[in-house]
């Protein structure tokens, strides 16, 4: 699936004041977790929390850790833990993700 990608830190001007780490589902978020936050309307697409999803381009696999504000749709914000920086290198792009059993579910019907 083709989405949109942003990505954020554990810094208190992008995440809940006084608790940095604090992710929607109660998870806590740490510089090296391979995390992303998802918007909400692709919980019903299979982003569910702790999926695994591979982002094409990037090393790894991903676990849905946080969910985004109502007002985005067809978005993921990747997680990039202290590094303001680099979150701001990364910027906003397009980027193809796969959810972990979800191209095998598809395939089957």
């Amino acid at each position: 699936m083709e989405l949109t990608a942003s990505s954020y830190n554990s810094v208190e001007n992008q995440t809940k004041k006084g608790n940095i780490g604090l992710a929607a589902w109660g998870d806590t978020l740490k510089p090296g977790v391979k995390a992303i936050a998802v918007s909400r309307d692709l919980i019903k697409m299979g982003f569910e929390h702790n999926t695994r999803v591979k982002i094409k381009g990037l090393d790894g696999y991903y676990k849905v850790m946080d969910k985004m504000n109502r007002r985005w749709k067809k978005k993921i914000d990747i997680y990039m833990g202290t590094d303001v920086q680099k979150a701001r290198n990364w910027g906003k792009k397009k980027v193809t993700v796969y959810v972990e059993g979800l191209e095998k579910q598809e395939k089957k019907d």
